[in-house]
């Protein structure tokens, strides 16, 4: 007998939800969450949730969410075009220094992460003079920009420019990795920085002031929307694009920076993006499924088309995956971003201290301190157990663990 890879929740009088979560515990909190996106009146067929969902801002993290017709700027939220890069370089683990705490600091010296408050004067996580590369990046997204700030001048006023090429605070980060053959990886991850976050709150703020009269009837407020054909629809459209394209080109160029830095440190000559991927988990596009053309947001999901590769990151001292997507059509071709958090961030610095956090990384270079104990691997759901419940939505290619890891 075939087991069903997924489990089916019903909303009243709302569209069905598939999920992938067998073997993975789901928070009440996000089961409700979803139960409340599936009551709007233009989701596609169902919604589909991965094995890392977790309660987020306006949907669920961890959900897909397949719409005809209009668009939920909450369900993309701020951090628009988050998502992964990796990249093998031709390096084996003998040619790393024996002691990896040089590599650490040259790659925090060349890529911008954290942030300082404003009272300081200057963002550590911000360029204070761009490398010529990323005045040339952001040259090419400027026409883009002005048009859009145009239209929003309050974005013209936004950290874009300073921010492109820097990683950010929270659960981004930097890594160097070893897969299963002991070749060394690099992977990052992080999004559009501080003019997505502002993009995607102003098209919020838009969104539900657009249905002022009719919030009353949503099932919450965060998941107000854009009716397609609306001129905030077409506007949200082409500034959530251009932020998706800003999310990548930041990820290309920190990947470029963290390789250069790393060049500096290790003695061997290497080349870097034997295999390389570039993928986002906090996005919406066009896509058709069952015959039809509609707005796919994936919320902390990663495409899994048949044959395309992805990236589903472990926690801080856990292993992760490069992975190859089986096309799933129910799944509507997706997979999870992580492991997903377990607890929250306060939850997690109530019942864990320090020397849990360095018993938990101690086979990693990287910071130990009381501003990460969030990150702590104890935070996340276990991995295997995630990568087990999507078995029938990709295939795993390599499998990561990581060395170095450098945190906002």
């Amino acid at each position: 007998m075939t087991v069903n890879p997924y489990q089916t929740l019903q909303a009243p009088n709302g569209a069905p939800i598939k999920m992938w979560t067998q073997g993975v515990p789901v928070e009440d909190a996000a089961r409700e969450q979803l139960l409340q996106t599936a009551q709007l009146p233009f989701i596609f067929r169902h919604l589909a949730v991965m094995p890392d969902v977790h309660l987020g801002k306006g949907s669920t993290i961890g959900s897909v969410i397949p719409s005809v017709g209009a668009v939920i700027p909450a369900a993309v939220g701020v951090d628009i075009g988050c998502g992964m890069m990796a990249a093998r370089t031709t390096l084996s683990a003998a040619d790393l220094p024996d002691q990896l705490g040089g590599l650490r600091g040259a790659i925090e010296a060349a890529v911008p992460h954290g942030r300082s408050s404003p009272r300081s004067g200057r963002d550590k996580g911000a360029w204070q003079r761009p490398p010529a590369g990323v005045d040339a990046a952001w040259a090419r997204l400027l026409p883009g920009f002005d048009a859009i700030a145009a239209k929003y001048p309050k974005l013209a006023k936004t950290n874009n420019h300073l921010h492109l090429g820097t990683l950010g605070t929270g659960n981004h980060f930097v890594e160097v990795c070893l897969d299963e053959a002991d070749r060394v990886w690099f992977m990052l991850h992080s999004g559009s920085r501080g003019v997505g976050n502002a993009i995607g709150n102003l098209f919020i703020e838009l969104a539900q002031a657009d249905m002022r009269r009719h919030i009353a009837n949503l099932p919450h407020r965060e998941l107000a929307y854009f009716e397609e054909g609306s001129s905030h629809f077409n506007d949200y459209v082409e500034a959530v694009g251009w932020a998706q394209d800003y999310a990548r080109q930041n990820r290309q160029l920190m990947m470029r920076h963290v390789v250069d830095a790393a060049r500096g440190v290790i003695a061997k000559p290497f080349d870097a993006e034997v295999e390389a991927v570039n993928c986002h988990h906090n996005y919406v596009q066009r896509e058709t499924h069952f015959g039809r053309d509609v707005l796919v947001t994936r919320k902390g999901a990663v495409a899994a088309h048949k044959g395309q590769l992805g990236i589903i990151p472990g926690s801080m001292g856990a292993k992760s995956f490069i992975v190859r997507g089986l096309g799933n059509k129910e799944a509507f071709c997706s997979c999870s971003h992580g492991a997903g958090r377990a607890m929250s961030r306060t939850e997690a610095k109530r019942r864990f201290d320090l020397e849990d956090q360095r018993r938990a990384t101690a086979h990693v270079e990287c910071r130990k301190d009381a501003d990460v104990i969030d990150e702590i691997p104890m935070a996340y759901k276990d991995i295997d157990a995630v990568m087990a419940a999507q078995s029938s939505l990709v295939e795993v290619v390599h499998t990561l663990r990581q060395v170095v890891c450098v945190k906002g």
